[in-house]
C-alpha cells in the first residue's frame, strides 16, 4: 500500500508542472528520512570544535592535511560558505550553539562571561558557585545558565536516559555548553594541577577511568619539550599552564577523549552516544601570533594528525562506519594589525580604555558628575541603572547619549542601545541582525561597541568577535552513514547543525534551534 502510495501521487503530482517538481522534491527527502529512520542507528556522535579555525585553514594548509581532516574533506559533506550569525564571535557562544542550534538571544548564553546586576560581578557562562571543582581546587562550574536543550538533551529524554554524553575540552565551557544539561560528565584541563578535572554537577567524584588516567601524569611527558624554537618548562604548574599554548593540549584532549570512550563504553552499548571535543590549543597560539604565523600552519597540520589518531582509534573500537563526525569552529580570528598594515590593508588597535573614558567624560558633562559606567568589557558597557534613577533620568536617553558618545571616537563602526535591539530596530542589514541575535534582555550590554573591519582592542596579538567574515566564517563538515559526501557552496549557519543532526537520528529539535535541516545532505537508500 505504500509503494502504491507513493507510485501515485507523484504520477499525479508530475502531471502539473511547477506542482510536481516540489512534490518530487519533498517525496525524496521523506523517502530519505524513511531510509536513514530504517536503518541501523549510529553508535557515536562525535562533535568536534576546533577552536579559533578558519574555514580558509582548510584551503591555505589543504596539501598538508594527509589523516583526520583529509578523511573528513574527502569522505564528508563540506560546507563552504558557513558562518556564525551572532555577536560576538566567541567561544562560549560558538560552543553552545554547536549543538543546540540557538542564538544568545534565544540560548541566554551572552558571552565568555558578563557582568550580573544582581550580584554586581562579572560571572562567566559557566560559573556555578553551588558546585565545586573535582580534581581541583575553587568554584565549580555547570551548564545552569544554558536556557535551551542540546542535542544530547533531545537523545536521553527520547530514549529513557539510555544515551551517554560526554563533552571534553582543555576549557570548562568548551566542555560544558555542547554537552548540555543531562550530560554524563565534562572534563576540562587544570592548568595549576595537570588534571582532567570537573564538576559536582555530574557526580560526586570523578569516575575511576578519570582518576587512573590523571594518576598516570600524562602532563609530565612534556616536560622540556621544544616546539618551534620554544622550550617548554621541565615540570610542575609553570609546564601544565604552559602545555595549552602548544600542539601537546590537543594531544592530551585526545588521549583523554580515548579514556574516555573505553571508560563509559561510549558505541558500545546498542544505543547511540554523543562524545564533544573542543580542541582549544589552536586558540592560544592564534591569540599570541596570529593567522599569518608559521606556528598556525604548524598547529593545523599537527590538528590534522590528532584528529586522524582519534579516528583510527575509533575505527579499531567501533568502525568509523558506525560514527556520525561533525566538525566546526567556534569562531575565526583577525589578522594582526601590524601585519595587515604591512600588506596595506586597513587595520589597527584602540587606545586602552577609551570608550568607557570617552562615555563617563560625555555622560558627566551632560547629566553631572557621578560613576556612570558599572562594568566596561571592551565591545559592551553596563550603565550605572542605580546612578540613572537617583537623577531621575530617562535610562532611554541616557542609553542613547552614551551610544552617541561611543560613535565619535574614530574608527568605531556602530553603537547599539539595548532598547534599538530590545525592540528590533537595529540596521537592518546582516550586521544588524547578528547584534541583535546576540541580544539577551537579562544578561546583555546597555551600549553594544563595533569598530571597523580589522580593528580591535586589545593590545598584542590578536582577537576575534566580530561580525566580519575573519571570525565568523568556519568549517561545518558531516561525516558517516546516511550522509551524502560532496562540496555544498550554499550559505548555512552554523545553527543548521544541531537540527540536522536531530532529525538524522529521529528525534526532537533542540529547544531554541533556529536552523533549518540541511536535508541536502542525507543519502538516500
Amino acid at each position: 500500500m505504500r509503494r502504491w502510495s507513493v507510485t501515485l501521487v507523484t504520477s499525479w503530482a508530475s502531471k502539473i508542472g511547477v506542482l510536481g517538481f516540489i512534490m518530487k522534491k519533498i517525496l525524496a527527502i521523506l523517502l530519505a528520512a524513511g531510509a536513514l529512520a530504517a536503518a541501523e542507528k549510529p553508535k557515536l556522535v562525535l562533535a568536534i570544535a576546533v577552536d579559533q579555525f578558519r574555514y580558509d585553514y582548510l584551503l591555505r594548509f589543504r596539501s598538508e592535511y594527509k589523516e583526520g581532516l583529509a578523511s573528513l574533506l574527502t569522505r564528508g559533506a563540506v560546507f563552504t560558505n558557513a558562518r556564525y550569525e551572532h555577536f560576538p564571535t566567541v567561544t562560549a557562544i560558538g560552543h553552545s550553539t554547536l549543538l543546540t542550534g540557538a542564538t544568545p538571544s534565544i540560548s541566554g548564553i551572552v558571552g565568555n562571561d558578563w557582568f550580573d546586576r544582581e550580584t554586581g560581578k562579572v560571572v562567566t557562562s559557566v560559573s556555578d558557585a553551588a558546585t565545586s571543582l573535582l580534581g581541583g581546587s575553587g568554584t565549580g562550574a555547570s551548564p545552569r545558565k544554558l536556557l535551551v536543550s542540546t542535542l544530547g538533551d533531545e537523545l536521553k529524554m527520547s530514549n529513557g536516559n539510555q544515551s551517554r554524553v560526554i563533552g571534553i575540552s582543555l576549557k570548562d565551557r568548551s566542555a560544558i555548553l555542547p554537552a548540555g544539561h543531562m550530560a554524563d560528565g565534562a572534563y576540562w584541563f587544570d592548568g595549576k594541577t595537570g588534571n582532567f578535572i570537573s564538576s559536582t554537577f555530574y557526580f560526586k567524584e570523578l569516575p575511576a577511568w578519570a582518576r587512573d588516567f590523571n594518576a598516570a601524569r600524562p602532563a609530565d611527558r612534556y616536560k622540556g619539550a621544544v616546539w618551534m624554537n620554544r622550550k617548554y618548562p621541565d615540570a610542575g604548574e609553570k609546564l601544565y599552564g604552559a602545555l595549552p599554548d602548544s600542539p601537546y593540549g590537543n594531544e592530551l584532549i585526545e588521549a583523554f577523549a580515548e579514556s574516555a570512550i573505553r571508560g563509559e563504553q561510549l558505541g558500545s552499548r546498542g544505543v547511540t552516544d554523543v562524545l564533544t571535543v573542543s580542541f582549544s590549543s589552536n586558540d592560544y597560539v592564534g591569540h599570541a601570533l596570529g593567522p599569518d604565523a608559521p606556528e598556525v600552519r604548524e598547529m593545523s597540520i599537527l590538528t590534522d594528525r590528532v584528529i586522524g589518531k582519534l579516528f583510527q582509534f575509533l575505527d579499531a573500537r567501533l568502525g568509523m562506519k558506525n560514527v556520525v563526525v561533525v566538525m566546526t569552529a567556534d569562531h575565526g580570528v583577525s589578522p594582526v594589525p601590524e601585519v595587515n598594515q604591512a600588506r596595506r590593508m586597513p587595520g589597527g588597535r584602540m587606545p586602552p580604555g577609551i570608550v568607557k573614558e570617552t562615555v563617563q567624560a560625555a555622560l558627566a558633562r551632560k547629566y553631572g558628575a557621578g560613576n556612570w559606567i558599572a562594568n566596561p568589557d571592551e565591545h559592551s558597557l553596563y550603565l550605572n541603572v542605580d546612578l540613572i534613577r537617583e537623577k531621575k533620568l530617562d535610562r532611554v536617553a541616557v542609553d542613547q547619549a552614551a551610544a552617541e558618545a561611543a560613535l565619535t571616537i574614530p574608527h568605531v563602526f556602530r553603537a547599539y542601545t539595548r532598547e534599538q535591539l530590545m525592540n528590533g530596530f537595529a540596521m537592518e542589514d546582516q550586521v544588524g541582525r547578528r547584534v541583535m541575535n546576540g541580544f539577551y534582555i537579562r544578561r546583555s550590554a546597555d551600549i553594544f561597541v563595533m569598530l571597523e573591519p580589522y580593528w580591535m582592542f586589545t593590545a598584542h596579538g590578536t582577537t576575534h568577535g566580530t561580525t566580519f567574515s575573519y571570525d565568523s566564517h568556519v568549517p561545518v563538515i558531516f561525516m558517516g552513514p546516511g550522509i551524502k559526501a560532496g562540496r555544498f557552496h550554499e550559505p548555512i549557519a552554523v545553527n543548521d547543525i544541531a537540527p540536522t543532526l536531530a532529525t538524522l537520528f529521529g528525534v526532537e529539535t533542540p529547544s531554541g534551534s533556529v536552523g533549518r535541516v540541511l536535508a541536502e545532505i542525507f543519502a538516500a537508500e
